[in-house]
C-alpha cells in the first residue's frame, strides 16, 4: 500500500463502531451481505443494445452468489437469439461477480445483467420473502403450457388503423370488426400446444385446429379479416 507523504504525517485517529452493511431481504431472510456467496435470490432483468434495436429480458436463480438458473429470452434482432443461446451456456456455474464481469455476446444481454445484478445485490428480487427462495426452473412457469415467451407484437398505421399480429394466447390469425370496422376480438393458434400435438402423432391440420381460440366477441362479428394481408 502506498500512501502519500500529506496522509504518512497524519496522526493516527479511532472510528469508533463497526455498524456493517444494512441487511437486505433474500429468500425470507435479513441477510448482512458482505462477500458474493452471501447473495441469493430469483429475479429479472431487462436490457437494450445501444442502437435499441433488441432487448432482453434475463431471468436468473441465485444460490449463495452462484447461478443455478438462466432464462434468456429476447426480442427484435435476429442475431440475439443467437447471442441468447451462448449466453444460456456461459452464465450457468458462474458467480454474480463474474457474470457481470463476463462478455454474454450482445449488448442487450449485458445490459439487461447489470440491471438485474442491482436488484439482487439491493435486495429487490421477486422471491425476497420466500422462504428458501424459488425452486430451481421455476422461470419455466412464466413461459406456460409449450413453453414459449409472452409476446405481443402489433403494427398499426393511421391510413389503415391496427393489426393485432400476436397476443399473450398466439399467433392471431383474423381479427374480429363490428359494422363500424372497430375491433371486438380476435382468433388465435397456439403454436406451443399445436406442436404438442403434432408430436403427439396428430395430423398438422388438425393440431392447428385444436390449438385454436378466440378473444372477446369474436364469434359476433359483423366481418374477420387476416391481419397480415388484408
Amino acid at each position: 500500500m502506498i500512501y502519500s507523504a500529506e496522509v504518512q504525517h497524519m496522526c493516527s485517529v479511532g472510528k469508533g463502531a463497526y455498524h456493517g452493511p444494512a441487511p437486505i431481504p433474500e429468500e425470507g431472510k435479513w441477510v448482512q451481505a458482505k462477500q458474493i456467496s452471501d447473495i441469493s435470490g430469483f429475479t429479472h432483468g431487462i436490457g437494450w443494445c445501444a442502437p435499441q434495436q433488441g432487448c432482453c429480458k434475463l431471468t436468473l436463480n441465485v444460490k449463495e452468489g452462484i447461478i443455478e438458473e438462466a432464462l434468456v429470452e429476447t426480442l427484435g434482432c435476429s442475431g440475439m437469439t443467437h447471442s441468447a443461446a451462448m449466453a444460456s451456456e456461459i452464465l450457468i456455474g458462474k458467480t454474480l461477480l463474474e457474470a457481470l464481469n463476463t462478455d454474454l455476446v450482445c449488448d442487450a444481454i449485458n445490459t439487461a445483467m447489470r440491471e438485474l445484478f442491482l436488484q439482487i445485490v439491493y435486495g429487490r428480487t421477486q422471491s425476497a420473502f420466500s422462504e428458501d427462495g424459488l425452486a430451481v426452473g421455476a422461470s419455466l412457469e412464466d413461459l406456460g403450457k409449450g413453453l414459449r415467451s409472452q409476446v405481443g407484437t402489433m403494427f398499426a398505421t393511421k391510413a389503415k388503423g391496427p393489426r393485432y399480429l400476436e397476443m399473450a394466447e398466439g399467433y392471431v390469425t383474423r381479427i374480429a370488426l363490428d359494422e363500424e370496422n372497430l375491433i371486438t376480438g380476435y382468433e388465435f393458434i397456439n403454436l406451443g400446444k399445436m406442436m404438442d400435438f403434432i408430436k403427439k402423432g396428430d395430423d398438422a391440420n388438425e393440431a392447428m385446429q385444436k390449438a385454436k381460440g378466440s378473444y372477446g366477441r369474436f364469434a359476433d362479428a359483423a366481418k374477420y379479416i387476416d391481419p397480415r394481408h388484408e
